[in-house]
């Protein structure tokens, strides 16, 4: 039998930065699976690595 999991809230101290190599091969792989530039656009942003949150 599967052990239970419990609820856990994730916190922004236990969340890592994506590294560069990783965010880039996101980006092709939404870029490649989006039927046009504005919902490219959309989903790079909802993940968190659209172009302008990397500049940072």
């Amino acid at each position: 039998m599967a052990a239970r999991a419990e609820n856990h809230v994730i916190t922004d101290d236990e969340i890592e930065p994506l590294a560069d190599e990783t965010a880039r091969q996101a980006q092709r792989v939404v870029a490649a699976h989006a039927k046009d530039a504005d919902e490219c656009r959309m989903f790079l942003s909802m993940l968190g690595i659209g172009p302008a949150a990397r500049a940072e």
